[in-house]
């Protein structure tokens, strides 16, 4: 979603407030700009489109200073053009916003009763003209910035400017993430510390309705009720390296080839190796004694929740409920008395997931964040964190996350299923040595990259794609679909295996690309059955199979993906990644941009 980024120096500020921005790009974004005051006023340069469009404004006229604001925007109100890239200005304000301001309306309607002219579409706008509103009434800076904040309604991170020649930024947050950063002689404010990491690691994060006055070699913040609290400075984990592409052509391409790196890290902190049993920590009594599980999560993570639902009832014999965040906010379900809610997020910062996380903390219900972030909102408020460390993932498509939270996962259920006590110390341990090559599983997986840009150009071709799986390879079927349509753009579906004759066996017709997910287990030979049906109806098969399931395709596949075999819980971690390199490669086919897929955002921080 949105970036922002802010400095108050010394120095000028102008090609780090832009470098910042550049480090935001796996956000996803529309249009840029900065603002800066440069001891005459107000300035600012915005652009649509990407950053080099901004950068092109600057070279034909430039702006500095040594305090300013920057914004990635991400449309919601308004079309992406200039008129409505951020920053906004009116007088001797100008803010950047991220999030959706819900009564904007009666207050534009308010606003424009007292004169107020607004300039754009955006809801983001009536910020600036409220604060403008209130220094009109004679208050001081921050008093104007505070009782413009206490209106808004929604969700919004905000960084202003206010006054021709003030060296202060002003910023707050209500539902969407904002950091601040020290450094020497200066400070800086960023959606997260990621976008900081050239510049510092020391940060706070601002919590929940905190505001903050950012000076140049301090900072007051507020909690919601406008007392001034302290925030704990901690040292940020990002380092700017891991930013970068390498030799690689795109991050998406890096996180694959990341992941038994990735994999192999978030293990050793889940598996004592003396023991080589599963280690919950403060998770473990959430997990064993409660009478439900509920797993709500969006997107990828949704579906990482639901492999995982698979191995906990077959494991551990807990029921487990999983939901759509976005959908269970809404509702009114009926939640266990002794329940446990896992929460799924790669950036812990995920709107609609963190709005049901509160929903069930206040209903009483234990929680667990299964999240890449540790510093992220997610984990600051559930009761128990279980930490993927996958790195930062830049790409909007997830893919090292992905397999993370599902490492995470079935590692989880396991301990648990030896808690509730319906797995033995042995059985246990024979499920966690299946895990003991899990990387170099994956690296193999990796390495039928080849055979898959082999097949991209075909799938690039189709009308339509098929995905296919049963059991735990049903919802990595979905998984496979969401990649191909997020950074392809084809029309692509996943569907169990079983459901075909139920109704999407009629869009088969000749040529339309099925890919099949079937690793040789007891649901084998009913796939093929499926299989069977689709390749009498012209359909171009092609599975994605270990070494013993590769026979029954011989004659049935026109490609057959030969994966290592894949022992215990691994199947799906390790038949994931063929789903992430033919994704890749059709996109690259298109020349679709795969690192920030037209109207995606990495991290949805708004409904």
């Amino acid at each position: 979603m949105c970036g922002i980024v802010g400095i108050v120096s010394n120095r000028p500020v102008r090609a780090r407030l832009v470098e910042g921005l550049i480090r935001l790009e796996y956000r996803g974004y529309d249009s840029a700009g900065i603002a800066v005051v440069n001891g005459q006023g107000i300035v600012r340069r915005r652009a649509p489109g990407k950053i080099l469009n901004l950068q092109s404004v600057l070279d034909d006229a430039p702006i500095d200073g040594t305090c300013g604001i920057a914004h990635t925007r991400w449309a919601t109100h308004g079309r992406p053009n200039t008129e409505n890239a951020h920053p906004h200005q009116t007088g001797n304000v100008a803010i950047v916003h991220n999030g959706i301001i819900e009564n904007f309306k009666p207050l534009r309607e308010e606003l424009a009763r007292s004169g107020h002219i607004f300039a754009t579409q955006t809801d983001s706008e009536v910020i600036a003209h409220l604060i403008q509103y209130h220094l009109d009434k004679d208050m001081d800076e921050e008093s104007a910035f505070l009782a413009s904040v206490d209106r808004l309604e929604g969700a919004y991170a905000v960084a202003a400017l206010v006054g021709d020649a003030n060296q202060t930024l002003y910023a707050a947050r209500h539902g969407s993430p904002l950091v601040v950063g020290f450094g020497d002689g200066e400070m800086f404010i960023g959606s997260d510390a990621f976008a900081l990491a050239p510049f510092t690691k020391r940060v706070l994060y601002l919590e929940e309705g905190d505001s903050a006055v950012v000076k140049i070699d301090a900072v007051c913040v507020r909690d919601n009720t406008g007392k001034p609290v302290e925030r704990q400075i901690q040292m940020a984990s990002i380092s700017a390296a891991m930013a970068e592409k390498g030799n690689y052509s795109h991050f998406m391409e890096k996180e694959i080839h990341e992941q038994p790196e990735a994999l192999a890290r978030t293990m050793a902190a889940y598996i004592d190796p003396q023991s080589e049993m599963p280690l919950l920590a403060e998770s473990a009594p959430l997990l064993e004694n409660a009478d439900r599980l509920v797993a709500i999560a969006c997107g990828t993570a949704y579906l990482a929740a639901s492999v995982a639902k698979y191995w906990f009832e077959s494991l551990a014999g807990v029921h487990v409920e999983t939901d759509i965040a976005s959908e269970f906010r809404y509702r009114t379900p009926a939640l266990p008395e002794n329940g446990t809610a896992l929460f799924i997020s790669q950036s812990g910062e995920t709107a609609d997931t963190l709005a049901a996380m509160r929903y069930c903390k206040r209903a009483g219900l234990n929680t667990i964040g299964v999240l890449n972030a540790p510093e992220s909102s997610i984990a600051r408020e559930t009761t128990a964190v279980m930490r993927t460390l996958a790195g930062p993932e830049i790409g909007v498509a997830s893919t090292k996350a992905f397999t993370a939270q599902l490492a995470v996962l079935a590692i989880s259920a396991i301990g648990t299923a030896q808690l509730r006590k319906k797995l033995n110390a042995v059985e246990a341990q024979r499920h966690i040595k299946a895990f003991e090559h899990l990387p170099e599983l994956v690296r193999q997986a990796i390495a039928t990259k080849e055979q898959c840009r082999t097949i991209a150009p075909t799938l690039a071709k189709a009308k339509q794609v098929f995905f296919i799986g049963r059991g735990v390879y049903y919802p990595l079927a979905l998984e496979g679909a969401l990649k191909l349509k997020e950074i392809t753009y084809l029309p692509a579906e996943g569907y169990a295996a079983g459901e075909l004759k139920h109704g999407p066996i009629a869009l088969i017709e000749e040529g339309t690309p099925v890919i099949v997910i079937a690793p040789s287990d007891p649901l084998m030979e009913k796939t093929i059955s499926n299989v069977e049906e689709m390749a009498a109806r012209g359909a171009k098969i092609i599975a994605i199979t270990d070494e013993a399931g590769a026979p029954q395709f011989e004659a049935r596949a026109e490609h057959t993906i030969v994966l290592p075999d894949m022992p215990g819980l691994t199947g799906p971690i390790v038949a994931a990644i063929p789903l992430q390199l033919l994704a890749y490669y059709t996109a690259l086919e298109l020349g679709t941009n795969l690192d920030q897929p037209r109207n995606l955002a990495k991290s949805v921080t708004v409904e």
